[in-house]
């Protein structure tokens, strides 16, 4: 089976990210993409209250779309949601070998190496890579392909969506229709 996963904060799962997954889909014809909210991300400081929320969203946001899946599998754990522990479990799983297919952007990519037992991750990782706006020079993608990462950047035009301006309810439009209700009607983001 190819499967691709998309890891991340969902906080909260937008329309940049669906077609994201979309063009991935298309792409590479991969059989399915499991979608992975983080339950604690190391990297992020996030609500603790909003994480089953984020989890929620991503479902309703994904549903009906027989090529994609939600995985709680971070959430079954009350450690931080480190991508290699995911990555290990996942593999496991579904007995694949590696490398896993792995969707990110070139903001999260960019620090890839300050990620917890970053070298062993690469060993099981392809990076399939977005670009995000404000994308840095190429050297340093040049350098991490020296250093042996196994990654793709797509030619994708970045979709300008900001989960904050959803937070802050500055576009409400951003977002799938039933992600949107469901932020009102949980009273989410309300400062």
């Amino acid at each position: 089976m190819n499967i691709c996963i998309f890891p991340g904060s969902f906080n909260p799962i937008h329309l940049g990210h669906l077609k994201m997954a979309d063009f991935a889909l298309e792409k590479y014809k991969f059989d399915k993409i499991i979608f992975i909210p983080a339950h604690i991300p190391p990297h992020k400081n996030l609500d603790k209250n909003l994480s089953n929320h984020r989890l929620n969203m991503v479902r309703l946001a994904v549903s009906g779309n027989k090529n994609y899946e939600v995985s709680d599998i971070e959430y079954k754990s009350d450690n931080k949601s480190y991508s290699l522990v995911t990555v290990k479990k996942l593999i496991d799983l579904y007995k694949l070998n590696a490398p896993l297919n792995f969707i990110i952007g070139t903001d999260a990519f960019e620090k890839i190496e300050s990620w917890y037992k970053a070298d062993e991750l690469k060993k099981l990782v392809r990076f399939i890579v977005f670009p995000r706006n404000g994308q840095k020079e190429k050297s340093i993608y040049n350098n991490l392909k020296s250093k042996g990462w196994d990654f793709e950047i797509v030619d994708f035009t970045p979709v300008d969506i900001s989960s904050t301006e959803i937070r802050e309810f500055k576009n409400k439009n951003l977002t799938d229709k039933k992600v949107e209700e469901y932020i009102e009607n949980n009273g989410l983001y309300q400062h």
